[in-house]
This record gives structure tokens, C-alpha cells and sequence, in this order.
């Protein structure tokens, strides 16, 4: 067989295609035949299964070897692949400016997955030196080609206005586009303009649409703006036991917003059994990911005795954590446990000092 008849028989194995049972190993045994005569497509997908362990212990040091050897024939997608390889770190040392070049070789191609990481590259920064404008040019090339992620990129990029004059109803067109194309970011992100009215009129329906169709997807952004809206009957009738599911969804992928919500279902006993044990468990999930707000409601626990014993010195810890974030209620809970002597020692201007900054705050 030739090299190009060894790599299509390789493909019908690999997917059980054309009368021929699904081998992956033999498809393995006939790219490596074929990518040992310098067939660089069966150099790229031999490196594909090495990277994934398809009918080979995954090896990714192996992916590299093979991945460059058709990147090395100006394949694109290998050059991609390779981009891809350098950026994380798989088979080689992580390297963001060889990562860029790589990238770059295959946009330069016309590859669009390419076209769209090298706009990342130069959004954040990775590699090279952040330049919006550049971004922009990049995600375009790719979403002129119908790059779901690279428009959705290319909307972001309107909606804060990186790189081109901000532009909602141009974001909401680009995130359209994306969402159109299964893109869960964009689907959670044109619910939100929805939601809020930004580039389109206001509809609370049309948001829950939206966020369902990424939230089915497994977004927990939008399971938690779905929860939202079951929780508050935006745009569907109010439902607790719905809204704390999907805030449940969210919580079980570490969404703190919904961590600290699932706790106050819990809390409060709506869409669920009153269970204080349950929101304390949630509550100190989304605390010890930094979240203010389950802080501050950890500590209320711990003041009140819900949930665990009471105890005013724990209280004291997460009330403190949540005021250094800039939360109102604990500044004022500080200050009351300092002038009353409540899991600290008493101390009168203390109390002043925190009482002070919950005014101020509250101002802003």
C-alpha cells in the first residue's frame, strides 16, 4: 500500500468506518507505517493519538516528536498542534513565545484556530507584548472564517471596547453569530446582554433562553444566571426548587456565586429543606474561594449558632476577611463585636474605626 492508502485505512479504523471494526491500535500500526515514509498527515494524526492515548499509552513527549515532523513539512494544523503543545506545557517546557510562533506560522496559513489563539496571545499578553488592536485583527480573520470561539473573542472585544471603539449592538451581533455555533460563552454572554439591555432591548425571556442553552451545556456562569432568574422570576415563573438545582449544578463546578446561594437556599429553606449543617458546608466552599459575601454569611453562622457552635472568635475571622473585601455588613458586625466584646477584646475605637468604614462604604 501506498502511504496515502495506509493513512485512509488507518482513518476507517480509527473511526469504524468503510466495513472495517473500530482498531485504534491498528490504525496506530498503520499511520506510524505511513508516517515512517514522511506522510505528514499520518505524522500529525500519529501524534494525536500519542497526545490522547488513542491505541498507545499516552506519551506526550511521543505527540511532540511526531506533531513536528509535519509541522517541520509546513503542515498547519501540526504547527497548531505544536502552538498548542508549547502553551501548555505537553511533551516540552511551557513557552509562550515559541508557542506564538507556532501559532503564527499556522494563522499565517489561513488556519482559523490558529488565527484565533494568536488574537489571545496578543489580548493578554502571552508570548509577546499586549496589543488589543492586533487581538482584534486576528479574532476577525478567524471569524470571517466562522470561528464560533473567535467571534465570540471578537464580541468581547467590542463589549469593553479592547481594541476597537465599544460597541454593544457590534458585541451582541458577534456574540450571536457564536452562540448560533454551540459557543457556551457566547450563549451565556447574549443572555446577559438580555438581561441587562446592553446592544439589544431589555427581555428577561429571551436572557433565560439564552442562559439555558449554555447552562445545558454545562456553563455554571450561566447555570448560575439561570438559578438567578428562577430565584428572582425573571423571565419565568419565580421557582426556589428550581433555582436552587441549578445553583447546584454551578456550585458542584466551584461557581462561588453559587456556592454562597445554594447556602442560603439552604439557609433560608427555599427550594430546599431549612438545613443549617447544608449551608455552612456551601457557605465555607465559597469562603475559602475568597467570596466576601459567603464570608460574611459563614460568620453569621458562626455568631448565631447555625449550623455549627456558636462561637463569636470564628465569627470574628470571617466577618474580618469579608470587611477587608470591602463588605458592608461585616464592617458593621466588626464594629459590634469590638464594642461589645464579642469574640474579641473589647475595644471602644475599634469599633469607631469599623463603623467609620461601613459608612464610608455604604456611601460609595
Amino acid at each position: 500500500m501506498s502511504p496515502e492508502e495506509m493513512f485512509n485505512k488507518a482513518v476507517d479504523y480509527f473511526y469504524g468506518r468503510n466495513g472495517l471494526t473500530e482498531d485504534k491500535a491498528e490504525a496506530v500500526s498503520l499511520f506510524r507505517k505511513a508516517a515512517d515514509k514522511g506522510h505528514m498527515y499520518s505524522q500529525n494524526w500519529l501524534g494525536h493519538c500519542y497526545q490522547y492515548g488513542y491505541g498507545v499509552t499516552q506519551n506526550y513527549t511521543e505527540a511532540v516528536s511526531w506533531y513536528r515532523k509535519a509541522a517541520d513539512q509546513g503542515y498547519d494544523l501540526s504547527e497548531f498542534n505544536m502552538g498548542l503543545c508549547y502553551y501548555y506545557g505537553r511533551g516540552v517546557t511551557t513557552d509562550y513565545a515559541e508557542a506564538v510562533a507556532w501559532f503564527r506560522k499556522a494563522a499565517d496559513k489561513g488556519h482559523d484556530s490558529a488565527q484565533n489563539w494568536l488574537g489571545f496571545c496578543y489580548q493578554y499578553g502571552y508570548g509577546l507584548t499586549q496589543n488589543y488592536a492586533e487581538a482584534v485583527s486576528w479574532y476577525r480573520k478567524a471569524a470571517d472564517q466562522g470561528n464560533a470561539s473567535a467571534q465570540y473573542n471578537l464580541g468581547y472585544c467590542y463589549y469593553m471596547g479592547y481594541g476597537v471603539t465599544q460597541d454593544y449592538t457590534e458585541a451582541v451581533a458577534w456574540f450571536r453569530k457564536a452562540a448560533d455555533g454551540e459557543d457556551d460563552d457566547a450563549q451565556n454572554r447574549l443572555g446577559l446582554c438580555y438581561y441587562t439591555g446592553r446592544g439589544v432591548t431589555k427581555d428577561y425571556s429571551q436572557a433565560v433562553v439564552w442562559f439555558r442553552k449554555a447552562a445545558d451545556q454545562n456553563h455554571s456562569s450561566a447555570q448560575y444566571n439561570l438559578a438567578n432568574c428562577y430565584y428572582n422570576g425573571e423571565g419565568v415563573t419565580k421557582n426556589y426548587t428550581e433555582a436552587a438545582s441549578w445553583y447546584r449544578k454551578a456550585a458542584e463546578q466551584e461557581d462561588d456565586d453559587a456556592q454562597n446561594h445554594l447556602g442560603l437556599c439552604y439557609y433560608e429553606g427555599k427550594g430546599v429543606t431549612q438545613d443549617y449543617a447544608q449551608a455552612v458546608v456551601w457557605f465555607l466552599k465559597a469562603a475559602e474561594q475568597e467570596h466576601s459575601s459567603a464570608q460574611f454569611n459563614l460568620g453569621e453562622c458562626y455568631y448565631s449558632g447555625h449550623g455549627v457552635a456558636k462561637d463569636y472568635a470564628q465569627a470574628v475571622v470571617w466577618y474580618t476577611k469579608a470587611a477587608k473585601q470591602g463588605d458592608v455588613s461585616a464592617m458593621n458586625r466588626l464594629g459590634y463585636c469590638y464594642e461589645n466584646g464579642l469574640g474579641v477584646r473589647q475595644d471602644k475605637a475599634e469599633s469607631k474605626v469599623w463603623y467609620k468604614k461601613a459608612q464610608l462604604a455604604g456611601q460609595k
